[in-house]
């Protein structure tokens, strides 16, 4: 088939887009740069790169002509964020495509209430900022889209997704790379809340190949979203207490006030903290598992390894001691 991956040369797209090669589909990446991801694997030199503005064409209401252009079979949007931007793409391949797959996210669920969390099971709260807000709502769009009979899509949904390239949100939930100087020094983390508050992190690979098997799988994908995370998730102590053990050291974790983490860090950094942590999150697989076949490789702190592993390697993070697993 032919496939147009929107986005592709970011996180996910390193990984999914050398894979639809490898299965022998012709492969198209449109975006805004036409690079070729964070690995330099020979299957890119098989893949047409078209350069567009999405922002841009947008705003004059020509980016699903672009898109329908092209003539896909499939189309992968890993980059689209507003509902206005989902609807106008809808209604430009309706029609015209067999299948559109959107990347959403797991914020379109607010705090957990239940764990772990199903989809459509009211397990966790409403979404509870403007990113999340939008993907949920594009995903409602989209299921109601392939109900009426109109455009057959499938919303997918990664946690915090983590690979080699660049720096996972670390066990304060957020990216700040102090915290791992702390915990190879075997320091003190100060950790704002109980220390119980869990992260969902999922590897890019396996979040490439949840895509590769909704486009294989069109007919059991049809209509549904699906929760694409790690077999099981991490809470804030346990994170620690993993990747202190990488460095052969024992961090101590100090619980304070919101108030006095806010005052210990930037702005940014404190507002990253408090929306994964308030929303405490833990996924059940067993939807994509079922319909999808989907079967993750990595266990949240095996891929947050690699990627600690990688920027050490690359000069990227600056640790005190070397890694020992």
């Amino acid at each position: 088939m032919r496939i147009v991956v929107i986005g592709g040369s970011g996180h996910i797209g390193t990984f999914l887009v050398p894979r639809l090669v490898r299965a022998g589909h012709e492969v198209v990446n449109l975006s805004r740069t036409g690079g070729t991801g964070y690995a330099g694997v020979p299957e890119w030199q098989q893949v047409r790169q078209v350069v567009a503005d999405r922002q841009q064409q947008d705003a004059d209401g020509t980016f699903a002509g672009t898109v329908r252009s092209l003539e896909p079979d499939v189309v992968i949007d890993l980059v689209c964020f507003t509902v206005e931007s989902a609807t106008a793409l809808v209604c430009g391949l309706r029609g015209a495509v067999g299948h559109l797959v959107h990347c959403g996210s797991i914020w379109r669920h607010g705090p957990s209430r239940k764990l772990p969390i199903a989809e459509g099971s009211g397990s966790a709260g409403a979404p509870f900022d403007e990113y999340g807000v939008q993907k949920d709502a594009i995903a409602r769009m989209l299921k109601d889209e392939t109900a009426s009979g109109g455009l057959v899509t499938t919303s997918l949904h990664p946690g915090h997704i983590v690979g080699p390239g660049w720096h996972p949100t670390g066990p304060l939930g957020n990216v700040d790379p102090a915290v791992w100087w702390s915990i190879s020094a075997g320091g003190v983390v100060q950790v704002p809340g109980s220390g119980v508050e869990t992260l969902h992190h999922v590897h890019a690979d396996d979040v490439a190949q949840a895509f590769e098997r909704a486009v294989e799988r069109r007919d059991a994908a049809a209509g549904e979203d699906f929760t694409v995370v790690a077999p099981t998730a991490l809470t804030v102590r346990g994170y620690i207490d993993i990747a202190s053990g990488w460095f052969g050291r024992s961090a101590t974790v100090e619980s304070v006030s919101w108030d006095e983490y806010r005052a210990s860090t930037t702005a940014d950094y404190a507002r990253e903290s408090w929306g994964h942590l308030h929303r405490s999150h833990v996924f059940t697989i067993e939807k994509a598992t079922t319909l999808l076949g989907y079967a993750p490789r990595y266990e949240p702190e095996e891929a947050v390894l690699e990627s600690v592993r990688w920027l050490i390697d690359h000069g990227r993070l600056e640790v005190a001691g070397p890694l020992k697993a």
